[in-house]
């Protein structure tokens, strides 16, 4: 218990510290293993799923008590009056009498063919499966809270993109504005580059407000007030360990031993297997021990006590001729007394024992209708746990597939920003010398523009692939 609230007092402090950091203006960056942490503790899902493992628990431990003897205790006690049996003396009574009655009862099953110890089993295996829910949970939130992650960092660069654009194109419009003044250019160049810059301005507009959507869909996942001066560590390729496996059969097999949502199916599937093992028990017949003990008290309980022997005559009589000569017979004396509570509690003490067997006959189908329930389930089981690793076949060669075609886009894209960043270094020396018109200038500005974007959104695709792919491989864990 000691060591509960000791880790309870540490967990609570530690996410005050993160809430503190994700509200505090000057704070040190947030970082992604921070995020996971906050949102693993504050999501209502996981937490339903600790509950549900908690009561899987619970149940497991039930179910060992059935292995222990039960122990029962009844007191009771009353008051009859008028004409009752008297418990002491199993005697008509016609008084008040008051009585009471003490047990003790143990009971103990020898042999049930195996039911308790399947049972148990089952619900081993049961909890087991629960705890591995609760992790599978936790991996779904986290992938959640890379994924937004990622987006956030990704708005991020597209706005530093977007102001280096707006940037450029304001110093053109300011140098084109000169010089239209002057008269040494045509009015529709300048235009044309205050158009670009509006464009520019618009894009800043929208990849902020982009930004900020990011991030309070961030928030709202860790389940935090909205803070918009959050800032977020940054994530490079140099932080993403690339996949060197060739081929997805090794990816595929390493997630079937690393991934809970396999386990945690396996485990279902077995714990089904142990249940329809116990009804199918409970068909056969059952030993058992039991014994008691008992004692009992009455009000009408008494004594007799011998004081002497009397003469007495007695209604009889003799005949001597014509007269009537009473019998007179001997009667022993007693004094009464009331017998008190502690003499008549172990006077009337006594105790019994009893082995018997128990065998089911008829018992409203209540057996067969179980065993039937217990076998769909199993059949149920092996469905999930067979469609469970289909499925993972599927993602695994989909996750494959998505980062290699990422990879390989992001390569594309990489040689070509490197291409139109040199063709537009030339078409602005050329523009800005004359030689070309604004409209050459504009393809070439848009062309690098465009492509910028389309590598910083391919960039953190392919981190997120290639950080999906490591789950599958067992290298992330949270």
């Amino acid at each position: 218990m000691m060591r509960k609230i000791i880790c309870s007092a540490v967990l609570l402090f530690f996410t005050a510290t993160l809430f503190a950091q994700l509200t505090d203006t000057s704070m040190q960056k947030v970082t992604l293993q921070q995020c996971i942490e906050i949102a693993l503790k504050n999501n209502a899902d996981v937490q339903h799923r600790e509950i549900t493992s908690d009561i899987d628990k619970n149940n497991w431990q039930g179910a060992k008590g059935y292995m222990i003897p039960t122990l029962n205790g009844d007191i009771s006690h009353g008051i009859n009056t008028g004409r009752n049996i008297d418990p002491y003396t199993n005697t008509y009574a016609n008084q008040t009498v008051r009585y009471g009655n003490y047990s003790l009862n143990t009971s103990v099953t020898l042999f049930n063919a195996f039911a308790i110890q399947n049972n148990i089993k089952g619900n081993k295996l049961a909890f087991q499966a629960s705890e591995f829910e609760v992790q599978n949970q936790k991996d779904f939130v986290a992938l959640n809270v890379i994924l937004q992650y990622l987006q956030v960092l990704t708005n991020e660069d597209l706005l530093s993109v977007s102001l280096q654009q707006q940037d450029v194109s304001e110093k053109q419009v300011e140098r084109l504005d000169i010089l239209n003044r002057a008269g040494n250019i045509s009015p529709s160049q300048l235009y044309d580059l205050k158009g670009e810059y509006a464009n520019n301005e618009l894009s800043v507009v929208n990849a902020r407000d982009n930004l900020s959507t990011a991030k309070l869909a961030l928030f709202q996942l860790l389940n935090l007030p909205y803070n918009s001066n959050t800032n977020l560590e940054r994530l490079t390729l140099s932080d993403i360990a690339e996949n060197t496996s060739n081929n997805t059969d090794s990816i595929y097999q390493a997630a079937l031993q690393n991934l809970a949502v396999v386990k945690a199916a396996e485990l279902r599937n077995n714990s089904a297997l142990y249940n329809l093992k116990t009804y199918r028990s409970q068909r056969y017949p059952s030993v058992y021990m039991s014994g008691g003990l008992f004692t009992n008290y009455s009000s009408n309980a008494t004594t007799q006590q011998y004081v002497n022997t009397t003469d007495v005559q007695t209604n009889s009589y003799v005949m001597n001729g014509n007269d009537k000569l009473p019998v007179i017979a001997p009667e022993d004396n007693y004094n009464i007394n009331k017998i008190n509570y502690g003499n008549q509690f172990s006077n009337n003490f006594n105790s019994t024992l009893t082995i018997g067997i128990s065998v089911p006959i008829l018992n409203n189908l209540t057996n067969k209708t179980n065993i039937k329930t217990a076998f769909y389930q199993k059949k149920d089981a092996e469905i999930t746990l067979n469609a469970t690793k289909v499925q993972l076949q599927q993602d695994v060669e989909r996750a494959y597939v998505n980062v290699t075609s990422a990879k390989n886009r992001y390569d594309v894209l990489t040689d070509q920003v490197n291409a139109f960043k040199e063709s537009f270094r030339e078409a602005e020396i050329k523009f800005n010398s004359g030689a070309i018109n604004s409209v050459d200038y504009l393809v070439a500005k848009n062309n690098v523009d465009q492509s910028s974007l389309n590598l910083i959104i391919a960039k953190y695709d392919y981190v997120l692939r290639t950080m999906v792919l490591d789950y599958y491989s067992g290298k992330l864990k949270f």
